[in-house]
């Protein structure tokens, strides 16, 4: 189960990361959120996590600090959320992967 949340979380990341870099539609969400300066930085940093979760198959310690860096981008995307009105619809992601990734950080350092 461990190995499938965790490609389940890097595969995210991975999408959402390069969605960052290429989509127009994430151009108008990081306007949305009032951080568009900071759209190119966040998904590299997304696309480094997600790989940083699959080298923490080898080497756990990096896979727990690749999860603590989702978990605490997560946190402050539900905050942002909550900040610019979204519902709790909108802000579900984040907060799933807030979760998912502070679990994450736990079985990578139990492994």
């Amino acid at each position: 189960m461990f190995y499938i949340l965790s490609l389940f979380s890097a595969l995210s990341f991975l999408v959402y990361g390069t969605g960052c870099l290429f989509s127009g539609y994430m151009v108008l969400e990081f306007n949305r959120y009032g951080f568009a300066k900071y759209r190119i930085v966040t998904g590299l940093l997304q696309l480094l996590g997600a790989a940083g979760l699959l080298v923490g198959f080898i080497i756990p310690l990096i896979g727990a600090i690749a999860a603590g860096g989702f978990a605490l981008q997560m946190f402050f995307a539900v905050g942002i959320r909550l900040k610019i009105g979204d519902g709790v619809l909108r802000t579900s992601p984040a907060l799933f992967y807030l979760v998912l990734n502070a679990v994450l950080v736990l079985l990578y350092l139990r492994v």
